[in-house]
């Protein structure tokens, strides 16, 4: 049996019988959440009808179902789908961690972008290609180390009896710069080849994107994106201030320390498998935020509009100009500059942006 407790303008509270649970919920954040996946599916298909043999929507749909001729279904399932799989996780990934960072710090600007994750991330991949410092890893192998590396420093350079969000975009920014100074000095110092292998990498690219790539982002979303959907009510008492937060039962550093952890790894193995396409995780977050029209970045609605946006992008990239297939992260720079400006200007406006 379910008792409705009460009902206030955005949110419906309940309480169930069997079994004892109580929740809130959010109809518009509800309806949002679900015209994004219909969104997404219908991009994520429509990317798959584009490549040397064209296909309708349709045909894609019944190679999906397994309904098509063979030579369809092979070159959809075994071509087509993982790169489209690949945009699908690394855009969900991202839009998550955005959101967890956002949350976590009070900050619409905070976001693995700007505190240094994916800077780190490809430092570590540069030096690999350039000083031959790879030991035999993989580029996805390389990113992943160097994101989780500059996570750590941030996190131990800000720490000082706990660490705030605060701090953390303070150091954060500054292993950003560090990094890509190290960044650049390895681009001006590598061979031509080598410069041209690691910037195919550092703009953030789909193509060639396989199996191997999806295999394991999709096995490390399986344990992080519950992880952080259960962090989600801890990561609001967090916004009271730590004070609060600590009054009403939260261990303030063990939470920021996980959702820290949350979204290092989304953001890390995401970075591995697609290179770090820029301004997804600042941007979705706030994207969501105004859709649903709540306080804070949906986590699952960010995930979401950062999945469409990267299979938005691919799609634009793919097509722009006639023969030549752009790196995604070069068009999601281009979106995403507008939305970085507007958020400055906001936070500027409202006596935020210092």
């Amino acid at each position: 049996m379910t008792d409705l407790l009460s009902r206030t303008p955005g949110r419906v509270t309940f309480r169930l019988g069997v079994p004892p649970v109580s929740g809130v919920l959010r109809p518009r954040l509800m309806w949002v959440s679900g015209l994004l996946a219909v969104a997404t599916f219908l991009v994520f298909c429509l990317g798959m009808t584009i490549g040397d043999i064209p296909y309708s929507f349709m045909d894609v749909v019944r190679a999906l179902l397994g309904t098509a001729d063979p030579g369809t279904q092979l070159i959809v399932q075994e071509l087509r789908l993982p790169r489209a799989v690949a945009g699908l996780l690394v855009g969900f990934a991202f839009g998550v961690s955005g959101a967890l960072f956002q949350t976590m710090t009070l900050n619409p600007l905070a976001s693995p972008d700007m505190i240094g994750i994916t800077q780190g991330a490809g430092a570590a991949v540069v030096a690999g290609i350039v000083l031959g410092w790879d030991g035999g890893l993989s580029t996805q192998a390389l990113g992943l180390i160097g994101a989780l590396t500059a996570a750590l420093l941030v996190y131990v350079l800000a720490w000082k009896r706990g660490t705030t969000g605060y701090r953390i975009v303070l150091v954060g920014i500054g292993i950003a710069w560090i990094c890509t100074s190290a960044t650049d000095y390895l681009m001006a110092r590598g061979e031509r080849f080598q410069a041209q292998a690691a910037l195919g990498w550092l703009v953030g690219n789909l193509n060639g994107r396989g199996w191997d790539q999806v295999g394991p982002l999709a096995a490390a979303m399986a344990v992080l994106v519950p992880m952080a959907l259960l962090l989600g009510r801890l990561m609001r008492t967090l916004q009271l201030g730590d004070d609060v937060a600590r009054g009403l039962g939260t261990r303030v550093q063990p939470v920021r320390l996980a959702v820290l952890l949350a979204g290092v790894g989304l953001v890390a193995f995401g970075t591995a498998a697609a290179g770090p396409v820029a301004f997804v995780a600042l941007a979705a977050p706030q994207i969501a935020q105004r859709l649903a029209r709540t306080a804070w970045p949906p986590p699952v609605a960010s995930g979401l509009t950062g999945a469409l946006a990267v299979l938005v992008s691919d799609l634009i990239a793919r097509k722009l100009i006639s023969g030549t297939e752009l790196p995604v992260g070069i068009v999601t720079g281009v979106l995403g500059a507008p939305v970085l400006l507007w958020l400055l200007v906001r936070a500027n406006r409202a006596g935020s942006g210092g």
